[in-house]
């Protein structure tokens, strides 16, 4: 019971009382107008691109940021730095989750003045080769995509304006990588590395070709972090966002590989009921899965998640009951964007939910096992998923020293040799993945285990797995191909590579012409 000294002490009673009941506002006050009208009257759907970047307070100098969920089919970077460029925009920096061999024609932007500085998980095609020949003259910042998150989330990567493209948003801002409301047209499934930039972005831009009735539910992005959403006639090629995602091999040097992968994993103390897994998306990594499928439907084991980047072959163990529940911050084909959409025990998640160091209870920390592929690999376990033999840039992060960190088991498979190039090295030339975090190297000629995993090599050994050391994986490789040239570079840093924490664990420098 409310006593007198306490209702004295509420500021301004009097007013309350001589209004009978509480104070609404004018604008608040209820009408008959159907959600249609309403809609059109009181949304967040502005009038044109130029009119979403006005009201962004986007200027000079500041930072906007992409997704990478529509792969090779993108067309909303290209299109929105063009439309910038167009209106005058300069010394940007260019925050993308990843960018690709599409994304070539910003190099007339870097060229121009437009963008500044890039920060990224990865780059390819012409654009990292001019950045590996040094088009830029501030170094691009390589992130995974723990440590995107982990930046945002501290301040470090402010992001001032966050353009995003969605296959389905309402007018009020509700957004995602799929439409219930058609099987056709753009869908990329999860909206995983969006997810983080909505949120911390001081301005969110939706761009979107397909605006669906209130409520877009379930959503990716929810409306409360999205300020403006621009229409657009096209977003993306639904060939590109899902062709080349996913790479099923036939290469017997590659099932060799992911045989002996699955070997692994069987015999490592972590393939028991209710085990959890991450897959890669080509290659041997992809084809581990139909190994330890038959394994699995073998023993009767199930595993209680599949985490990461989600492929058709994780989708099938799922409806196969071998796999319970699957979280997928990104959808790697079109099987696993359309399960995504119909499936409840498949949750879309953020970057920060799947890999941010800031949260111990972060999905990789729970993984028991994830198989990992790799450029080269030398002698200290270290991995180099970034640059080529060449010294160019062309790959990206990814997820890999945030899975590698927070898995029980972490596997990397690599061919021994490809090409004529070795693969396990003395050195490799750019650190991502620091050894202490890899566990086991998988390869066609053999199989390494970090010699601090003395548990994990009792395993195997009883398992009859026949193992041997780093080095004389090394030594194998330089007796077929011979040991490989020193790659020439220039004392200028073109690239610096960043750990899932925000320190600087190394850099890349220019290559010589």
């Amino acid at each position: 019971m409310v006593d007198e000294k306490t209702l004295q002490n509420i500021p301004h009673l009097d007013m309350l009382d001589a209004l009978h009941g509480p104070f609404v506002p004018e604008h608040a006050i209820k009408d008959s107008k159907t959600l249609a009208q309403r809609e059109k009257l009181s949304n967040k759907v502005v009038g044109s691109f130029e009119e979403a970047v006005r009201l962004s307070g986007l200027r000079d100098g500041m930072t906007i940021s992409f997704h990478h969920h529509f792969r090779s089919g993108d067309q909303i970077v290209n299109r929105v730095v063009d439309k910038l460029a167009e209106m005058g925009f300069r010394d940007l920096t260019l925050a993308a989750s990843s960018l690709t061999d599409i994304h070539a024609p910003l190099i007339r932007h870097i060229q121009s003045g437009v963008i500044r500085r890039i920060e990224t998980s990865g780059l390819r095609g012409a654009l990292a080769n001019a950045v590996s020949n040094g088009l830029m003259d501030i170094p691009v910042v390589f992130r995974s995509h723990g440590g995107r998150a982990y930046a945002i989330e501290q301040g470090e990567l402010s992001i001032d304006v966050a353009f995003l493209g969605a296959p389905s948003c309402d007018p009020y801002g509700n957004a995602n990588g799929y439409s219930r409301d058609r099987d056709t047209g753009v869908i990329c499934g999860s909206m995983g590395y969006a997810k983080v930039d909505a949120q911390y972005a001081k301005k969110t831009v939706i761009l979107t070709n397909n605006l669906v009735p209130y409520p877009n539910a379930p959503f990716g992005i929810p409306e409360s972090d999205v300020d403006y959403i621009v229409l657009m006639d096209e977003i993306g090629d639904p060939d590109g966002i899902m062709k080349g995602a996913t790479r099923f091999t036939q290469n017997p040097k590659e099932l060799l590989i992911a045989q002996r992968a699955a070997d692994v994993i069987y015999a490592s103390g972590r393939f028991q009921n209710g085990f959890s897994m991450q897959m890669g998306s080509g290659g041997a990594s992809l084809a581990v899965a139909r190994y330890l499928r038959e394994m699995m439907l073998k023993s009767g084991v199930k595993a209680s998640f599949a985490l990461g980047g989600i492929t058709g072959s994780i989708v099938d163990m799922h409806e196969e009951g071998l796999i319970k529940k699957i979280l997928d911050v990104q959808s790697f084909d079109l099987k696993a964007a359309q399960s995504l959409k119909n499936n409840r025990f498949h949750q879309q998640i953020s970057a920060s939910y799947y890999a941010s160091p800031s949260n111990p209870g972060t999905a990789v920390n729970q993984l028991d096992v994830v198989v990992l592929s790799a450029l080269e690999v030398d002698c200290n376990y270290d991995v180099n998923v970034l640059t080529g033999s060449d010294g160019i840039i062309r790959g990206a992060i990814g997820g890999h020293p945030d899975t590698a960190a927070g898995a029980s088991v972490a596997i990397v498979v690599a061919p021994l040799i490809r090409g004529r190039i070795p693969t396990v090295v003395e050195k490799v030339g750019t650190v991502v993945t620091p050894g202490k975090t890899v566990d086991v190297i998988v390869t066609d000629q053999g199989i390494a285990v970090n010699p601090h995993r003395i548990n994990l090599t009792r395993n195997l050994r009883e398992a009859g797995i026949p193992l041997c050391s780093i080095e004389e994986l090394k030594e194998k490789a330089e007796r077929i191909v011979g040991k490989p040239k020193p790659i020439p570079y220039t004392d200028r840093v073109v690239g610096v590579v960043a750990y899932r924490d925000n320190t600087v664990i190394d850099v890349i420098r220019q290559v010589k012409p």
